[in-house]
């Protein structure tokens, strides 16, 4: 899948998901663009793709602030002279106390939508604009299972996420006459920082894990999967590589599981 010198932002790359993206379409030749909230991790990652010979540049962004997200796009446009490849990885689980409270709240709501469903409209109409002048470009958003089904222990997250698909079927339509593909992942359980905080929160709430750590219970939810197999953050971006691709040319509009069958549809 060759994405030599295309010009990739991904948002929330500085760990996680948004990195293991980053770091394989920098293997495929893509030149990237770091962010992320916290410029510093972003930076740490810039600089091991630049130590591995690649061409990268760090840059702050807020999602939730329009004029930050016009700031790192220009400067992606001022840096490598155009953007081909966005991928809407920046997100949140909840607002800052979440472990420690029973229910979602207003804060809660409000934080989620503005992250990540309004931030992600934000980043794709910002960057559109580029893609738009050359009618050329491929959006990726990352949503997730929870966007299929909801669930009472965060409906805010649910809802944004189903949210997430809805604009991707949205703009996908939006942007298809300027040869425009916008794709959604839907990620099931991970191992990542934001699954460390919501085993955090179950611990709290029902004061223990049956005994188990919240590793154990991670990889017990693992090998109920029908593959029976951890899944990573290199097989979200694995899909993420291929959608930015031209094998993905006629594709768009789709949110595409990556679950190992937990979800079949």
């Amino acid at each position: 899948m060759d994405l030599q010198d295309k010009v990739a932002i991904v948002t929330g790359a500085g760990r996680g998901v948004g990195r293991s993206i980053a770091e394989k379409m920098a293997d495929h030749g893509a030149l990237l663009v770091v962010t992320d909230l916290d410029v510093e991790s972003a930076a740490e990652v810039a600089q091991e793709l630049i130590g591995q010979g690649r061409e990268a540049e760090a840059i702050a962004v807020d999602v939730t602030k329009q004029s930050s997200v016009d700031r790192m796009v220009e400067g992606a446009v001022a840096r490598f002279g155009q953007v081909d490849i966005l991928v809407n990885n920046a997100g949140i689980i909840a607002a800052p106390g979440w472990e420690n409270r029973p229910e979602s709240n207003d804060k809660d709501w409000d934080m989620i939508y503005d992250v990540n469903v309004r931030g992600v409209a934000r980043v794709t109409e910002s960057a559109a604009v580029h893609m738009k002048k050359r009618r050329y470009g491929k959006i990726v958003n990352i949503a997730s299972d929870a966007g299929r089904q909801g669930s009472p222990g965060n409906p805010p997250y649910h809802v944004s996420k189903a949210g997430a698909i809805s604009l991707t079927q949205a703009s996908a339509r939006g942007l298809a006459p300027f040869n425009i593909n916008v794709n959604a992942i839907c990620p099931g359980n991970l191992w990542t920082p934001m699954q460390e905080r919501m085993l955090a929160r179950r611990t709290v709430l029902e004061g223990s894990l049956g005994g188990l750590t919240p590793r154990q219970v991670f990889e017990a939810s693992s090998e109920r999967m029908p593959l029976g197999r951890e899944l990573t953050p290199e097989d979200v971006a694995y899909l993420a590589v291929f959608l930015a691709s031209e094998y993905a040319k006629n594709i768009t509009g789709q949110a595409i599981n990556v679950n190992g069958g937990m979800r079949m549809d």
